[in-house]
């Protein structure tokens, strides 16, 4: 009877070491690197907003309006699939920030470092040239064989989504870059035109 007791309790005893190791597997039920919970790092999508403008450049205005929107409908699928967006937005103020960033054409959008726009078109943009008191060209942007002179958000979620999913277009050969003189003539503009203005109001 002794015997049959002892033999019972040490049944239990493997029981419950066996119940125990299944708990302690119940915590941690796999091999991954991030199972348990572990923070896993985002894959970061940065996107840089360049502009002249945002004061008084419809077309800058509308197309930083159409960026947001844009970014707001992709951020929540996007950050599901382990990626975060970061929308730097770059007031390009001086010819030396223009030379900095390799500064084409305002405004540009880039996603991580690729200009969303296939092709360079341009256009007269009079709100442009009342800042600089001269004329000046900004972007027209091309959507399914239409132009725009601000990006529709359809082409920016486009965009994003080509660079994540990597059904990215054909990369476009860069030449060494040069301020563009359409460029060079705005910001030389400017500075006259702010010299004159800063002129008038110490008379």
């Amino acid at each position: 009877m002794l015997s049959h007791q002892k033999k019972k309790t040490a049944s239990a005893e493997k029981t419950q070491i066996a119940v125990g190791s299944v708990m302690k597997m119940n915590k941690c039920c796999c091999s991954s690197k991030n199972c348990c919970g572990q923070p896993q790092l985002k894959k970061l999508i940065a996107i840089d907003f360049l502009y002249l403008d945002t004061t008084v450049c419809g077309r800058c205005q509308d197309t930083e309006k159409a960026l947001d929107e844009a970014v707001s409908s992709v951020a929540a699928v996007l950050s599901a699939a382990g990626y975060e967006v970061k929308v730097n937005k770059v007031n390009i103020a001086t010819k030396e920030l223009a030379i900095g960033y390799q500064f084409i054409s305002s405004p540009t959008i880039r996603v991580n470092g690729n200009d969303i726009a296939v092709e360079l078109r341009e256009s007269l943009c009079e709100d442009c040239g009342t800042l600089c008191g001269d004329n000046v060209d900004c972007r027209v942007w091309v959507y399914n064989g239409v132009e725009y002179t601000a990006p529709p958000k359809e082409l920016i979620v486009d965009a994003i989504l080509r660079e994540v999913y990597g059904t990215k277009q054909s990369e476009q050969h860069r030449e060494p870059y040069q301020l563009p003189k359409n460029l060079e003539s705005y910001f030389s503009a400017k500075a006259r035109k702010d010299e004159a203005e800063r002129n008038e109001n110490m008379v």
